[in-house]
């Protein structure tokens, strides 16, 4: 086996060769690997979610190697190499380590994540808000759980987390009377506000909203999945049969995935 050094100077090595000689690898830029790189993630944590250590395994390669393939892009027009990346965030961890790394002194990961949003905003220099570092680009779902933790490091939250069901039974109320009114622009201004008001929810009690609606995505396929196949091998349509006569074999199908 060889020495993680060894194996990440191959890899480089590997990237030169490929740059230098495979046409579609010349050819790459930082704007054509983007989507790719977007896609590797996805794959990741869906190897993640359902466990898979292997595929973990390949997918951390992927990402590692479109890491490289941009640090060599960036090299070839002397902006910046791997070497920089990596010195940079090493720097960048010793720095928002001070409770590791020099004499701060913390009690639990809170105060951990406070003063890593204190030290990133004292590295803007003010030039910068709170929430200027979420991504534009991050799903609505995971940008609001992060607006929700970036402003939490700040001292912005509630007191006591079981406070925020009186504020999603608020939203709840506004959504059913905005849809009695009838107004399309404010019910679905409402309903932005009830799922802001649900994520901040999860994440007061730990839950990751992102993790947990992907969970119920994948157990909704797999019982429909069976619904559509138990129909299929009767001779039955789903769109001939009544509702009653599908939640049946809905029932079956959740029986199936209790414990």
């Amino acid at each position: 086996m060889k020495k993680p050094d060894e194996a990440f100077l191959r890899l480089l090595n590997i990237m030169e060769e490929l740059r230098e000689k495979c046409p579609w690898d010349k050819e790459q830029t930082f704007e054509t690997l983007r989507n790719l790189t977007i896609e590797e993630t996805y794959e990741l944590a869906d190897a993640i979610l359902e466990n898979d250590l292997e595929n973990v395994k390949k997918e951390l390669g992927d990402l590692l190697l479109h890491i490289v393939f941009y640090s060599k892009i960036a090299s070839e027009t002397n902006t910046f190499d791997i070497t920089d990346v990596i010195n940079q965030l090493c720097d960048k961890l010793v720095y928002r380590h001070p409770h590791v790394f020099g004499t701060t002194e913390v009690n639990d990961s809170d105060e951990v994540v406070k003063n890593w949003e204190q030290i990133k905003m004292s590295e803007k220099q003010g030039n910068k808000t709170v929430l200027s570092g979420v991504p534009k680009s991050l799903s609505a779902l995971i940008k609001a759980n992060r607006i929700q933790e970036k402003v939490r490091a700040v001292g912005f939250d509630w007191e006591e987390r079981h406070q925020v069901w009186d504020k999603v039974s608020e939203e709840f109320e506004e959504v059913k009377r905005e849809i009695e009114k009838g107004d399309s622009n404010r019910i679905e201004a409402e309903f932005g506000d009830l799922l802001f008001s649900v994520v901040n929810a999860a994440r007061l009690y730990n839950i990751d909203p992102e993790t947990a609606l992907e969970r119920t995505n994948k157990k909704f396929i797999k019982r429909f999945g069976y619904l559509e196949s138990k129909t299929i091998k009767e001779g039955r349509s789903l769109k001939t049969m009544t509702l009653d006569e599908m939640n049946e074999i809905w029932e079956q199908a959740k029986a199936f995935d209790k414990p």
